[in-house]
C-alpha cells in the first residue's frame, strides 16, 4: 500500500485489487453454479448422483442468479460509469459492494446445496 491523494485516510490501494477478488468471485459462482462443481459437491457424480438433489441445486442455483447478476451489473456499472470511476472513494465502494453481493450469491448457492444434499 502507498500513500496517494483523494482518500481520506491517505492510503491507497489499486482497484486492482477488488476487481480481481470480484473477478475471482464471478468465476466462483460460474463454476459452483453453472458449471456443475455445485452440484457434483452436493449431490455427488456417476452412479451415485442423487437426481432429485440435482434438481434441488438447480433451484438454488436459480435463486441466487439474480443476486449474481446484481453483483456483475454492480462491478460493471463501477467501471463504466464515469462519476464512479473517477472518484476513488465510490469506486472502492461499489467494488467492495460487489465482492460482497457475490459472497451473497455464493451463499445462497452453499446453503441450497445443503439443503439439497441428501
Amino acid at each position: 500500500m502507498q500513500a496517494g491523494p483523494g482518500r481520506p485516510n491517505g492510503w491507497w490501494i489499486s482497484p486492482a485489487v477488488p476487481t480481481i477478488a470480484n473477478c475471482a468471485l464471478a468465476v466462483l459462482w460460474a463454476f459452483s453454479g453453472l458449471g456443475g462443481w455445485g452440484e457434483a459437491a452436493f449431490c455427488g457424480t456417476g452412479t451415485g448422483h442423487d437426481l432429485q438433489c440435482g434438481a434441488d441445486f438447480a433451484t438454488a442455483v436459480s435463486a441466487s442468479l439474480p443476486v449474481a447478476a446484481l453483483a456483475a451489473g454492480i462491478g460493471v456499472a463501477a467501471w463504466t460509469t464515469p462519476s464512479v470511476r473517477h472518484r476513488p472513494q465510490r469506486l472502492d465502494a461499489l467494488l467492495a459492494t460487489a465482492a460482497a453481493v457475490w459472497m451473497i450469491a455464493e451463499g445462497i448457492l452453499f446453503v441450497g446445496g445443503y439443503q439439497a444434499k441428501p
